[in-house]
């Protein structure tokens, strides 16, 4: 037994002497890199030079990064500020002329078409006198705005290059919580960057952020500057356009929002073919079902939204609604708030009838509405 031990005590001292002495003369042989000197003669270890076929790392997302990226551009706005009453004589008098200043802006977007079509968020460029846009080959161009959206925040621009690169749209519907996502914008006006994170939630409503609401949650960074910058999946492609966060500082906090592909391309098609998003209207004034509301007009429900007002000779009233009706339906989508009715009507075709399930009172009603042309943007509740 004394032998067998002598013998292992040997050859774990042989194994270590050796290993000791490879380890400093041939450290590239166990695969630590190869001894070389720097040129103030100090001793380093190197790892050895990729090749261009070497695999990226497991987990890498720089396949999807560099495919995304080159799509994604920086865009700077600037517009000329006046003091409200620079033009008042008295005002003149006393503080002399003043003249109008330049306020900047930075944002990002999305190249969506190889005819130079760029996605991005509205306020980016909302009331911007000039748009510039820059690409990750350092090449820039003036950029005219094709049409807004405010009640998505969207905006649709334009610019005159050859050989852009565009990304590819991918399916925001087959998204589920828990998938990787990357953001790619301009944060803070740094410099591309791309971030990664995973989606949070699906669906977010009652955000109070803009009138239609259903957007991709992620904790992906997102910062001033990423707005209108594309929220892509592991292969690359467009999944949404970031477009706010949730902040108690200004930076990110790791809930940020994103408008789903989908509803992007939805803007991107009306406001190209006809200048504007068409969307059903039927003119009623929604509210929350709440006790109060409910005692007030004698209804039962308990889930739905509460009308409180319906336009004279509008598709609602022309079928019967009366205030004090709860929608809770329609066209056989459950509807249990007025975020969620909004984007419901928003979503019928104008000129054909959907049927609406309403409570009224204790009884169930089915009214068919034929929806009108939801009128321009005016920031109000009124649907």
């Amino acid at each position: 037994m004394k032998r067998i031990w002598l013998l292992f005590s040997q050859a774990v001292t042989v194994f270590v002497a050796a290993y000791f002495v490879v380890a400093t003369l041939q450290p590239d042989w166990l695969g630590r890199g190869s001894a070389t000197r720097s040129s103030a003669g100090i001793s380093l270890l190197e790892a050895p030079a990729s090749t261009s076929s070497a695999q990226p790392a497991a987990g890498s997302f720089s396949a999807a990064a560099r495919t995304a990226s080159p799509a994604v551009v920086s865009i700077n706005t600037s517009k000329a500020v006046r003091h409200p009453r620079s033009n008042d004589p008295w005002f003149q008098f006393f503080f002399g002329d003043q003249s109008s200043q330049t306020q900047a802006g930075l944002g990002s977007g999305v190249i969506v078409s190889p005819d130079g079509y760029i996605l991005t968020n509205n306020h980016v460029v909302e009331g911007a006198d000039e748009i510039e846009v820059t690409l990750t080959d350092s090449r820039r161009a003036r950029a005219r705005v094709i049409g807004t959206d405010p009640d998505t925040d969207l905006a649709i621009l334009k610019i005159e290059l050859d050989k852009l690169p565009v990304i590819v749209l991918g399916n925001s519907d087959t998204l589920a919580v828990g998938d990787q996502v990357l953001a790619i914008g301009n944060p803070f006006g740094v410099g591309q960057t791309v971030t990664s994170g995973i989606v949070s939630a699906l669906g977010r409503t009652q955000l109070g952020i803009n009138t239609f609401e259903n957007f991709i949650q992620t904790d992906a960074a997102i910062n001033p500057g990423n707005s209108g910058g594309a929220l892509v999946d592991v292969n690359g492609n467009l999944m949404g356009i970031n477009t706010a966060i949730y902040s108690r500082s200004g930076g990110s906090m790791g809930i940020g929002f994103a408008i789903p592909v989908s509803t992007a391309r939805q803007v991107l098609d009306g406001i190209v073919k006809d200048g504007q998003v068409t969307r059903g209207w039927i003119g009623v004034e929604p509210n929350e079902l709440s006790p109060e509301l409910a005692e007030t007009f004698g209804v039962k429900a308990t889930e739905g939204v509460i009308i409180t007002g319906v336009l004279q000779d509008g598709p609602a009233a022309q079928a019967g609604m009366r205030p004090g009706d709860v929608i809770v339906r329609v066209d056989g989508k459950n509807v249990g708030h007025v975020s969620e009715l909004l984007t419901a009507v928003a979503g019928l075709k104008p000129g054909t009838p959907a049927p609406f399930n309403v409570q009224r009172g204790d009884k169930m009603v089915e009214l068919s509405i034929n929806p009108g042309l939801r009128p321009r943007p005016q920031r109000n509740v009124r649907q």
